[in-house]
């Protein structure tokens, strides 16, 4: 339960510039460290309950040993007797307990080996809860940030277009990907997102139809977003429309989707876009000064692609790692020299989130380059509708990056769609209601820009409810999704918990209880914490 309360006569926090320096006294005496201590007090004394409760409701579902009655007499003891060592079912419950929390309890503390038990099998538990959480991270994870900033963007789209075709298809749209059953759409996902997409790209032609078709929805979708007159709505889709049915066509006549790349000229093209969308976020595209910053960035950032093109065959993970810093740090110094002193801040972000952008497009031109040789080492069958990657797989840096990433696509797209419902529908009513405060239309009184208005004064408010809704989807996430596991066949969290509670393999489930129980008490302590960030007139008491 949230501590955190408003006092809007206090606009710092309680914080000003001389005692925002870290010293251990100041850290003592403040307030946000007396309310982090109290809340791990507490929630320590929860855990302790809940886990014994768990422990408790397991150890009496049944016996583990009952599974081993059917079998031969010799092989029957033997299994017994194994089972009995590894699960210390010789000893009194509580005893039992009480030795699964003092190995528990070295989870916590640096230096201390934690011991969680051991499996039916005899396996510790450290080790398969260790590849289950590797497995769901992966899953799960991504689907989540995916769902959170398009479920962002879309929502806050339909709260600017109130009423609108626009707000009215997502409203339709959310609310129908809110209802649909998991795993009716992942069997769909692995019949047609896999199986005959995988046939189609045999010969992977797309019919004028087709093209026409997506031409329309990008066309409806765009006019949409942009809203302003019907001349201004028609251009957009007509534009939309014959853009879309050009590429499509022209990708389907020199068969792209068999062996997909992006070339200099489409990264070129994709960087200036991204320069323009980076330069209207932070500034508008009347300044200037940002928009060189960024169309220079993504100039660059092209360029440089190019010439490193050689040594980006098969990289390693730690030479992408320094590029990327390597990138941040030009990409800042292109917008600090070209900004300006009077745009220098809004070009330093808009340059370095094109020198990113850029250099993305040009890892995404490496990992296409090298689809056709990994859809041949797949026997043309690229998108797996099973497991979470192909065992003995060889191949590059490129070619390892596409089998995990195919093997997530198909999981990933399932979540995605249930999730980018809620937080779609979190942030568009949480949007609205901010718009609808004084203090917007004392910034639009005052001659601030809409952008202004949208993203410095209403955006940042209207986050705050939907942190505590995704700090708690976060902890439950590491729970695993279980019907999405199963159906793909991932050995995650969700799996793991299930086959604890038909094994009636206590040391598993508490394994389980402890990762999804711990992340909740931690993720709720860190939206409390947000709120301070968010919003400076909430104080921690």
């Amino acid at each position: 339960m949230s501590t955190a309360t408003s006092d809007p006569a206090d606009t710092t926090a309680g914080i000003s510039p001389t005692s925002a320096r870290w010293s251990p006294r100041r850290l003592l005496r403040s307030p946000a460290f007396y309310f982090v201590l109290r809340r791990l007090v507490t929630s320590f004394f929860v855990l302790l309950g809940a886990t014994f409760l768990m422990y408790m409701l397991t150890v009496w579902s049944g016996d583990p040993r009952q599974n081993f009655e059917s079998f031969p007499a010799a092989i029957r003891d033997n299994k017994i007797a194994a089972v009995t060592r590894a699960l210390d079912l010789d000893q009194n419950v509580i005893l039992r307990y009480l030795n699964w929390l003092r190995g528990a309890g070295g989870c916590f503390v640096p230096g201390v080996s934690c011991d969680l038990g051991k499996t039916i099998d005899g396996t510790q538990v450290t080790a398969v809860l260790g590849n289950a959480i590797s497995t769901t991270l992966r899953l799960v994870i991504l689907a989540l940030f995916l769902a959170v900033v398009l479920g962002v963007i879309v929502g806050i789209l339909s709260a600017l277009r109130q009423y609108s075709g626009f707000d009215y298809t997502i409203t339709f749209a959310s609310f129908l990907f809110y209802s649909l059953p998991i795993f009716w759409v992942a069997v769909l996902l692995k019949e047609f997102g896999a199986i005959k997409f995988n046939n189609w790209l045999a010969s992977p032609t797309i019919p004028i139809w087709v093209s026409v078709v997506a031409g329309v929805l990008v066309g409806l979708v765009l006019s949409g977003v942009i809203g302003g007159n019907g001349r201004k709505r028609a251009i957009a889709f007509g534009g939309s429309l014959v853009v879309v049915v050009a590429v499509l066509q022209y990708f389907s006549a020199v068969d792209w989707f068999a062996r997909p790349a992006l070339g200099v000229g489409l990264i070129l093209v994709l960087s200036l876009l991204i320069a323009l969308a980076a330069t209207s976020l932070t500034a508008g595209l009347a300044a200037r000064p940002v928009l060189s910053s960024a169309v220079i960035t993504a100039v660059l950032g092209t360029i440089i692609g190019l010439v490193l093109q050689p040594v980006l065959r098969n990289p390693a993970i730690s030479f992408l790692v320094v590029l990327l810093i390597i990138t941040v740090i030009v990409s800042a110094a292109v917008g600090w020299f070209v900004g300006g002193e009077e745009y220098r801040s809004p070009a330093v972000r808009a340059a370095v989130f094109t020198g990113i952008g850029t250099g993305l497009m040009v890892l995404l031109d490496r990992v296409l380059s090298n689809f056709a040789r990994f859809s041949d080492k797949k026997f043309g069958r690229p998108i797996p509708t099973v497991g979470d990657s192909t065992p003995n797989f060889s191949g590059n840096t490129w070619q390892h990056f596409l089998d995990l990433t195919t093997s997530l696509l198909l999981p990933t797209t399932a979540l995605i769609l249930i999730s980018f419902a809620s937080y779609t529908r979190y942030t568009r009513a949480s949007m609205l209601e901010v718009m609808n405060q004084d203090y917007i239309r004392t910034a639009r009184a005052k001659g601030l820009t809409e952008r202004t208005v949208v993203m410095r004064h209403a955006f940042r408010n209207a986050l705050i409810p939907l942190t505590t809704v995704v700090a708690y989807d976060f902890a439950a996430v590491l729970g695993g999704a279980v019907i999405t596991e199963n159906v793909f066949g991932w050995k995650g969290m969700g799996t793991l918990f299930i086959s604890g509670l038909k094994d009636v393999n206590p040391n598993v489930v508490m394994a389980f209880f402890l990762v999804t129980g711990t992340a909740a008490v931690v993720f709720n302590l860190l939206a409390d914490l947000l709120y301070t960030a968010l919003d400076p007139r909430i104080r921690l008491q």
